[in-house]
């Protein structure tokens, strides 16, 4: 296998947890709808440490009350993880109905 080549595995722990780009890969539908849903928990985990790394990140920036540019990438940062929280809760909502 090449090493460069993006796997199921390799985009949940990179944080991508949208259902219809991780059913772009052949073993999606092979899987339950509990193991679909525990990929999807995994990868939403990931994906909320990397926005609140990011957020920590762009806070701790130095003389950051004179810094317009990271005011704005914090306030983009905090629009991003309110979007990422009503995906979430989507997503529980859809994998919490019966099959």
């Amino acid at each position: 296998m090449n090493s460069g080549t993006m796997t199921l595995e390799k985009a949940v722990d990179m944080g991508e947890y949208d259902p219809e780009y991780l059913s772009s890969f052949p073993e999606w539908h092979t899987l339950s709808r509990h193991i679909k849903w525990e990929f999807i928990k995994k990868a939403l985990k990931n994906r909320e440490g990397q926005i609140m790394q990011q957020y920590a990140a762009v806070n701790n920036v130095l003389d950051f009350s004179k810094k317009p540019e990271a005011q704005a990438a914090l306030k983009n940062i905090e629009e991003q993880y309110k979007k990422f929280r009503d995906t979430k809760e989507k997503l529980l909502m859809e994998y919490s109905k019966p099959e």
